[in-house]
């Protein structure tokens, strides 16, 4: 049992670690509902079109909770605590429950709850607070969560960066920079969260203007991706949708900046990389995509400064 340490809960959306988990997976996001055989169906196929299949998918989360456990040892003050990472899933084992429960189980009392994900939205980060909150009063473990930090500057940075090293080579391809249209992009939520005042859009623009601002580019726009397939309407438009609008325009070089997604997944290595270039070169249009920021020491000390940040609060 030791209490001297902090316990620090890191929550992402999860993915399955086989293709043999895909259904499994896919039945717990849809609220225990299998999903149809034609679903699971594609849903295995845009797996199986990622080269490697599901498995690198899982090790990117692992992989960022690692770095942030290093990265706040590395950086610790004198008078913080020492910080001992858990990771909590919300659709896959360790599931955010689990987190918790481990930590318990090692006696931790007091600790921080940080979402993989910089903006917040109460259909998202809200989400994962609210099972973290319930299971920790559950064991008994006093916790306190970051909200956001999408506008911390090591993170402005890190993807700044990112933006600056593609629009080099397009240059480099012969492409004027000028004439480069970015898309930051995010995943789309329902249109409801508008009527309920829910801050998600609005820190997504402040954090594609911030990035925008410090790569000294004036020709963005914001976009968005992967909605999910129900009656209710998603925010809009899709960037697929925006690709064709840019055809119209006469726009031939797009990099695309996921601004709203901190590692490589499904959303980005097949949503961007193979279904919207596949848009783009029907379009006769080049599309690229900025790395995402997976184990980036700049994006793993905002992680840890805004954990720090947090527990100075307590």
């Amino acid at each position: 049992m030791d209490q001297s340490k902090t316990g620090v809960l890191v929550m992402s959306y999860g993915t399955p670690e086989s293709l043999d988990q895909i259904e499994s997976y896919y039945t717990h996001i849809r609220r225990g509902h299998p999903p149809t055989e034609q679903q699971l169906k594609e849903l295995v196929g845009r797996y199986e079109a990622i080269v490697g299949g599901v498995f690198p998918l899982r090790a990117n989360t692992d992989n960022q909770v690692a770095a942030l456990q290093e990265t706040l040892d590395r950086l610790k003050g004198e008078g913080t605590p020492d910080f001992k990472c858990y990771q909590g899933l919300k659709h896959a084992y360790p599931f955010i429950e689990d987190g918790v429960a481990e930590m318990a189980k090692d006696g931790i009392t007091e600790a921080i709850g940080i979402v993989l994900a910089p903006h917040y939205s109460v259909m998202s980060i809200g989400g994962y607070i609210k099972r973290a909150e319930a299971k920790a009063q559950e064991v008994g473990i006093s916790m306190r969560f970051v909200h956001s930090y999408h506008l911390h500057p090591k993170l402005i940075e890190a993807l700044a960066n990112r933006v600056s090293r593609k629009l080099d080579q397009f240059v480099e391809a012969g492409a004027n920079r000028d004439q480069v249209r970015v898309l930051f992009s995010a995943h789309s939520l329902p249109e409801k969260i508008l009527q309920m005042g829910d801050p998600y859009q609005e820190q997504l623009l402040e954090t594609s203007k911030a990035v925008a601002e410090k790569c000294g580019i004036t020709s963005w726009q914001f976009t968005w991706q992967s909605a999910g397939r129900t009656a209710e309407p998603w925010l809009g438009p899709d960037i697929l949708d925006t690709l064709k609008d840019l055809s119209q325009e006469q726009v031939e070089d797009v990099l695309v900046a996921p601004v709203g997604f901190v590692s490589d997944h499904l959303e980005v290595l097949y949503d961007l990389d193979i279904e919207a270039k596949k848009i783009a070169k029907e379009l006769d249009m080049r599309l690229e995509r900025i790395d995402s920021l997976n184990t980036d020491p700049l994006y793993m000390e905002t992680l840890s400064d805004a954990v720090m940040k947090t527990w100075e609060k307590r």
